[in-house]
């Protein structure tokens, strides 16, 4: 049966290990309703008390932002946009940017604009908006690289039982988010993040999105989120690589956009501790993963709706 609330563990343990990834932690902390909630996107305290109420999140968490970096306006005016929808709603929000695709379907595929240029611009939105920010790594090298720039490593699904990749970004000391691969149970996650936390990192998060149903297909088995949490760390709901239809004739992945409020409902629901969303202006111009991700004018009215059945279940 799927829980109705927020794993307590897993949310205590987002608390610390999100709040280390603040790029500052001295902002004050302001009261909801007479409840202790978070502002500014810092993990902060009021009178002593923490943001958690009776346990748990006051808010979800945020990971969001386009599925690779186009450039830096692009990137800048999008985190803008969401730094203010989630300052508004109180959701504590890292700003997500692929500086690099390295899974393709074709070999003319768009991967990037370049590794440097791409990370320092993710070190610009970081340091213009205050916020941390995540991005993929694909290889051991890449790790250290990445770290230099960005505060939580992403490991892609296809690549999360890769143990030297693990190891690799778990030696970086940044939090490590960890995809489960679409051909692994939920159960079985539970043995990736040992290997982050056995290499000397204990701040792991296991992100579901999706399991692969026949050949061109995901579903998502919201089970697994209260299976993963009972490990012991945060869990993340992908809204949008959820709703992926791989392996098209065409040689680029189709997607169900207009399922995307029903994935993410459901997974606030179920007691997801987080959100991935990759959203962009115009997905219908993106360079990458365009068909799954969410337009940029649909998320103030979707995350306003996440946060009500959040409220609803936490009352």
């Amino acid at each position: 049966m799927v829980n109705d609330q927020p794993s307590h563990f897993g949310a205590a343990r987002a608390e610390t290990m999100l709040a280390s990834v603040m790029p500052s932690r001295d902002k004050i902390g302001a009261k909801l309703n007479g409840q202790p909630s978070i502002v500014n996107r810092q993990w902060s305290t009021v009178n002593g008390q923490s943001s958690m109420v009776n346990g748990q999140w006051s808010n979800f968490f945020l990971l969001a932002g386009p599925c690779v970096i186009e450039g830096e306006e692009m990137a800048m005016r999008i985190a803008e946009k969401i730094v203010g929808i989630t300052e508004k709603l109180q959701i504590p929000y890292a700003f997500k940017g692929s500086y690099r695709k390295a899974n393709r379907s074709r070999l003319d595929s768009f991967t990037g604009i370049g590794d440097e240029k791409a990370l320092k611009i993710l070190r610009k939105v970081k340091e213009t908006f205050n916020i941390p920010v995540v991005t993929d790594i694909h290889t051991e090298q890449e790790a250290a690289m990445a770290a230099e720039y960005v505060d939580i490593l992403q490991i892609p699904a296809f690549l999360c039982r890769q143990t030297t990749l693990l190891v690799a970004a778990a030696q970086t000391g940044k939090t490590v988010n960890i995809k489960k691969g679409q051909f692994l149970s939920p159960q079985a996650m539970q043995f990736a993040a040992q290997k982050v936390v056995e290499a000397g990192n204990p701040n792991v998060m296991l992100t579901e999105r999706g399991t692969t149903f026949g050949y061109q297909d995901l579903v998502v088995d919201f089970r697994g989120i209260p299976q993963m949490q009972a490990f012991g760390f945060p869990v993340v709901l992908d809204c949008t690589h959820s709703l992926q239809q791989p392996n098209q004739t065409s040689g680029v992945t189709g997607g169900m956009p207009q399922l995307i409020s029903t994935i993410a409902k459901a997974g606030i629901a179920a007691g997801a501790d987080g959100l991935f969303i990759e959203t962009h202006e115009d997905p219908s111009v993106a360079k990458s993963d365009g068909a799954n991700m969410l337009k940029l004018d649909l998320l103030e009215d979707l995350l306003t709706r996440l946060v009500r059945i959040r409220k609803a279940i936490t009352d």
